[in-house]
């Protein structure tokens, strides 16, 4: 649970080769196509072989897009996939000695806590920041930028193509009935509206969210805290839960809460119990999280 609220309070702060012509000529001995390559603030001289990983989405992207060889170490919240290599390092808490201890030739993460990415630009260590994606755009630009900065830039390609079509496919199929919806974070109701990635994402499949308007101003990050009373009167089409694998969360333990047995979601059973760590990050999968939403949505639309 500890691990689950300090997520919540982070989100309070998601090779083209040419026809015809001549080819390419080979690279200088000791240099690397497409490098020099610069993505972001970064310019690396040469296809990074060390690569340390702070944050889940982008350990994720980074073997999506074939570089898995190159990292050496993960954060500890990098679950997927498993042969990642998994250490003691936090994202929420990055020590930039732990990290210099690994030698990394570049160091990738989604927060600059702690100061971290100028402790280690003093340690003359490269360091691609890629903060938490506002929409799915942002997750295509930082995979195409990982993909030049580690020398896979068609397996970036690849894996954007792949989440496009995906996306396209389940939205072709949307009916034209809208549904509200309860997204539900933790077991004290944070929630996430349509101006945060998943919220944006799942506006398109036709639903309403109902924390929107506990956030109009925006004051909130896109991540208020509603009340019991608040989720009740609001009586969503869909529960959805972001909070199963953290916090036991389920359509059983949703029934069982104080009048909720008077929601259209919980009478008609329209709960969609969802993985946590796919419902959290920005990268490949989230085309499996839009997906189980459009699933249970279909339901309820009979």
């Amino acid at each position: 649970m500890a691990i689950r609220r300090a997520l919540v309070a982070v989100l309070l702060l998601f090779a083209t080769v040419a026809c015809g012509g001549t080819p390419k000529e080979a690279a200088p001995a000791g240099e690397t196509a497409g490098f020099p390559a610069t993505a972001g603030s970064v310019t690396l001289a040469r296809a990074p072989q060390r690569i340390v990983v702070l944050g889940p989405s982008l350990t994720e992207m980074l073997f999506a897009i074939g570089a898995g060889k190159q990292v050496v170490a993960v954060d500890g919240s990098s679950t997927f996939p498993s042969q990642a290599p998994r250490t003691g390092f936090s994202a929420y808490q990055p020590n930039a000695e732990a990290i210099a201890a690994e030698r990394p030739d570049l160091v990738v993460l989604s927060n600059d806590l702690n100061n971290v990415v100028a402790q280690l630009g003093q340690l003359k260590i490269p360091v691609y920041h890629a903060p938490p994606a506002a929409a799915i755009g942002d997750s295509y630009t930082q995979l195409t930028d990982l993909g030049k900065l580690t020398g896979h830039s068609p397996g970036a390609a690849e894996t954007v193509r792949r989440m496009k079509d995906g996306l396209a496919k389940v939205l072709a199929d949307v009916p034209q009935r809208r549904l509200t919806y309860y997204y539900e974070l933790d077991q004290t109701r944070y929630s996430a509206t349509s101006r945060t990635f998943v919220g944006s994402l799942l506006k398109e499949l036709g639903l309403d969210n109902i924390a929107d308007p506990a956030d109009a101003d925006g004051s909130r990050g896109g991540y208020p805290q509603l009340s019991e009373e608040f989720v009740i009167h609001a009586n969503p089409d869909l529960v959805l839960l972001a909070d199963t694998k953290c916090c036991g969360q389920n359509a059983e333990t949703v029934r069982a809460r104080p009048g909720w047995n008077t929601v259209t979601a919980v009478r008609r059973n329209q709960i969609v119990a969802l993985d946590d760590d796919i419902a959290s990050r920005w990268g490949p999968r989230v085309v499996e999280l839009v997906r189980a939403v459009a699933d249970g949505a279909a339901k309820a639309r009979g």
